[in-house]
């Protein structure tokens, strides 16, 4: 129908003859329709064989829908838990971050996502029930792992679990080939180093922290060496006791040394509550003797100094003062004594007297 449009001198659009728009007025040319598909053809046959005119037109668009295809299934998309890894003919080139990203598609370029936020879970010295499939919480022991020198040449049966992320997933995948084995050969390893320059007692007591934060370090920086791509997120013990041969007289000695403890306590406490007693019963004993020694001594500054100044009167007037002194004593000697005063000019004729001190203290 374009051809006939054409053979008229005309457009396929209406337009009238000599190019106008049926106003008088010339408009703008349509596109030539036929002109753009064979533009296209001679650039599509540049790259591809064969005669694709005519019937052949299905064949060439079922080919660019698959070209399409083929480039859209180079999309992929990470989530927030994993890390893209980019292969380009297996081998790794780069890693991605969460989100919607592209690679070449297959079979050049092909993309693992691991998991890197997945906690692991490394038990070393016991086996679980849950490692086994069962639901029971059984544990077996692994002597050949628990076992373990200390520094004062004692055997320390210990049990511990490790925790492990991928920080890396490139080097976790393509830089070691058994990351559980490696990541369990650096932790006894490790555990096995910080023991042995540890004395028992800590490691049974309240060293075990200090042995987890130092274990931690040796088997990242060992993992860290190998280029693994793991960090280590907490070493954590399960138990710490001697030798199952020798475990019941360990624990007798224990509770001999917290008997002792207890004793050393005890007497601790007992000295405590007597020593400053005592000491205070001794300062208070220094404290009355100080008074003690005082008062005798001002008593006796006193008496001597009242002797000085009756001595001095004596020796200005001796016979007053004898007499005074004699008087003095004796009202002092006679204060209590019942006394009878006979004149000294009655001579013989002295009459009994009416004893009244004597009725005065039967009547009281």
């Amino acid at each position: 129908m374009v051809d006939d449009f054409k053979s008229r001198g005309g457009s396929p659009w209406g337009s009238p003859p000599g190019g106008g728009n049926g106003s008088g007025r010339k408009g703008p040319t349509p596109p030539d329709i036929d002109e753009i598909i064979r533009t296209a053809q001679e650039k599509i046959k540049k790259f591809m064989p064969g005669n694709f005119q005519g019937g052949n037109k299905p064949i060439l668009f079922g080919l660019i829908v698959l070209l399409i295809v083929w480039a859209l299934s180079g999309l992929y998309r990470v989530l927030p838990d994993e890390q893209g890894v980019v292969l380009r003919f297996g081998k790794f080139t780069s890693t991605t971050q969460p989100g919607l990203n592209y690679h070449i598609p297959f079979p050049i370029e092909s993309v693992l996502t691991p998991k890197v936020t997945k906690v692991n879970r490394i038990d070393i010295g016991f086996r679980s029930e849950r490692d086994s499939g069962f639901s029971s919480s059984g544990v077996a022991d692994v002597p050949e792992e628990s076992l373990m020198l200390t520094g004062d040449e004692n055997i320390v049966n210990i049990d511990f679990s490790v925790f492990w992320v991928i920080k890396d997933a490139g080097n976790f995948l393509f830089k070691i080939q058994d990351p559980e084995g490696t990541v369990k050969a650096a932790a006894e390893t490790a555990m096995r180093e910080v023991i042995a320059r540890s004395d028992i007692q800590p490691i049974l007591t309240e060293g075990r922290s200090k042995i987890e934060i130092d274990t931690q370090e040796i088997i990242q920086n060992i993992l860290d060496e190998y280029s693994s791509g793991i960090e280590i997120t907490q070493v954590q013990t399960q138990k710490a006791d001697p030798p199952d041969q020798v475990i019941d007289a360990f624990r007798d000695v224990q509770a001999a040394r917290a008997d002792m403890e207890r004793s050393k306590n005890e007497a601790e406490a007992y000295a405590n509550d007597v020593i400053p007693r005592a000491r205070g019963e001794a300062q208070k004993i220094l404290q009355a003797a100080e008074a003690y020694k005082k008062e005798v001594v001002a008593k006796a500054e006193g008496e001597a100094s009242r002797f000085l100044a009756i001595f001095n009167e004596y020796k200005n007037a001796k016979k007053v003062t004898q007499e005074r002194m004699y008087l003095e004593t004796m009202e002092k000697v006679l204060a209590d004594i019942d006394k009878v005063i006979i004149d000294k000019e009655a001579g013989s004729g002295v009459v009994p007297y009416l004893p009244l001190p004597e009725l005065k203290k039967a009547t009281n």
